[in-house]
């Protein structure tokens, strides 16, 4: 018989009801998470772990490819950046290193925080547009 656990549970709503710029986020988010995890499985020299969750990044690097837009200039230019970010993946994979990642995890931050700011922006003109009623 299976547990159900709150949390899990919660997890699974809070995707599956999330506004597209909040998916987005989430994905940001969840690429730094496997980043701190693989760059911990190469000090620790866990070649399985790293592999797993560089992989991890991969496929939501991947999924943000998939999704972008490419009809916009901005979007064709972030493309670049994830192609980009995908290649410096797979070296820091197959060269276990820690450094390709922190440069990585520099660009994904970079992209989170200025996707946080879009949103709050956003939020603020939505706001606003309801002359100050929530």
């Amino acid at each position: 018989m299976a547990i159900n656990n709150p949390y899990t549970a919660y997890q699974n709503n809070s995707v599956n009801t999330a506004p597209p710029g909040e998916l987005t986020l989430m994905l940001y988010n969840g690429s730094l998470k496997f980043i701190h995890i693989a760059k911990k499985a190469i000090e620790e020299k866990n070649i399985e772990m790293k592999n797993t969750n560089i992989q991890k990044v991969q496929a939501i690097i991947s999924e943000l490819m998939v999704t972008l837009n490419t009809d916009l200039e901005v979007s064709q230019n972030m493309m670049s950046l994830y192609d980009y970010i995908n290649r410096r993946l797979t070296e820091a994979n197959i060269k276990n290193d820690a450094a390709i990642l922190e440069e990585v995890e520099g660009l994904i931050t970079d992209f989170r925080d200025t996707w946080k700011q879009v949103i709050q922006l956003n939020r603020q003109k939505q706001y606003a547009g309801q002359g100050g009623q929530a």
